[in-house]
């Protein structure tokens, strides 16, 4: 018997009450079925309401031919009547996340002939895929006229045609529907057919953003957000854009001229490090004695730094020049040789040296998780 859907009787209701068919337990859980429910399944990419039943918190709602299954974290009595508690938090969200999207898909379907292909919502908004290519100022219009759809509070109809009706309607869908077609239209701005609950108005919305988009699959994906969850992505926004401002001590409105400003500055230091780096390598090169070993160095600098110390040492040395930076157990390090095939060097003694790189006969660099004790008895020995 199929389960009597109370979300499509009134997509406000937040508690019923309803007699429990059965109850089974499972591995996660117990498997419900109920005589009715406002518990909206996981269904058409969005994911299902959550609440209670009676003591039992609900984790799963799921649909199998007509009948709605819940997957509870406690027994239910069978044959007793239960109260159903949605989190009415998160179904609203959903309703006005789900509306929103109608919005700004039926506004790209209509402007650019667009298909939605894909859409999912979940705790964190929304994505939505469309057919063609949108670049940010096309969305950028797209999303001014959506949230000026939510300023004309327009009404948001959810009914189930007759077939002659349907017949006669251009409507949205991803699917070929034949029977139980459930229609929903925003008044003047979209017609789709759809399975979820939605808010009767689009005022309630409160609030449509496209945060941002990325080509996918010859089209577009795009992430959106809408009424409560926008809300609490601008909050997020809003206290990290102040903190920025304080550290920068820059006004709000002046903070990416700020970033930039700093960054220059960190890229004028990082030149001015790297050139004293270069120039201290440089004078440790000279100080290097000659030697019919090896050389082993350990310094705290760049690898442009190493290079020109493990160039230096490996023309004052019958053997290896390694320098390492770093820590023991996570070291940097590059290797040169006159003498020695480094690539051959690398294979052979790595396992002992802890250590992998790769590079040209004569110069090799890497990384190696060896201590410093280990590397002087191997290469000092």
């Amino acid at each position: 018997m199929q389960t009597r859907k109370l979300y499509y009787e009134d997509a406000y209701t937040r508690v019923f009450e309803t007699k429990v068919r059965s109850c089974e337990p499972t591995k996660n859980g117990w498997v419900v079925e109920l005589a009715a429910t406002a518990f909206f399944p996981e269904e058409g990419g969005q994911e299902a309401d959550k609440g209670t039943l009676g003591d039992a918190r609900v984790l799963d709602v799921r649909e199998k031919g007509g009948v709605i299954i819940h997957l509870t974290d406690g027994p239910l009595p069978v044959g007793k009547t239960v109260t159903g508690r949605l989190d009415w938090a998160d179904r609203f969200r959903k309703m006005q996340t789900h509306t929103g999207e109608h919005i700004v898909s039926g506004l790209i379907h209509r402007k650019y002939g667009y298909d939605n292909v894909g859409f999912h919502l979940g705790d964190d908004g929304c994505t939505i895929d469309v057919s063609g290519e949108l670049d940010r100022e096309q969305l950028d219009g797209i999303e001014r006229e959506a949230n000026e759809a939510v300023w004309r509070d327009l009404p948001v109809v959810a009914r189930f045609p007759l077939a002659f009706e349907l017949a006669r309607m251009d409507y949205r869908s991803k699917l070929a529907l034949e029977r139980d077609v459930r229609i929903v239209t925003v008044e003047g701005v979209d017609m789709c057919a759809c399975c979820a609950p939605h808010v009767s108005s689009t005022g309630q919305i409160g609030l449509i953003k496209l945060l941002d988009f990325m080509r996918h699959r010859g089209g577009v994906r795009i992430w959106m957000k809408a009424g409560a969850d926008a809300l609490a992505d601008y909050e997020a926004r809003y206290g990290a854009a102040l903190a920025i401002s304080g550290l920068l001590n820059t006004p709000q409105p002046d903070i990416a001229a700020g970033a930039e400003r700093l960054l220059a500055q960190r890229d004028e230091l990082k030149r001015e490090l790297a050139g004293l780096r270069r120039r201290m390598a440089e004078s440790q090169a000279a100080a290097l004695e000659s030697t019919d070993g090896n050389i082993l160095l350990f310094v705290q600098t760049d690898e442009d730094a190493m290079r020109v110390l493990a160039n230096a040492g490996m023309e004052k040395c019958g053997g290896v020049c390694a320098v390492f930076s770093g820590e023991d157990g996570a070291y940097r390090f590059v290797m040169g040789s006159k003498t020695a095939d480094m690539r051959a060097f690398i294979k052979e003694h790595g396992p002992v040296l802890k250590a992998r790189g790769g590079g040209q006969s004569r110069m090799i660099s890497g990384r190696c998780t060896a201590s410093r004790g280990e590397l002087e008895a191997f290469f000092n020995g």
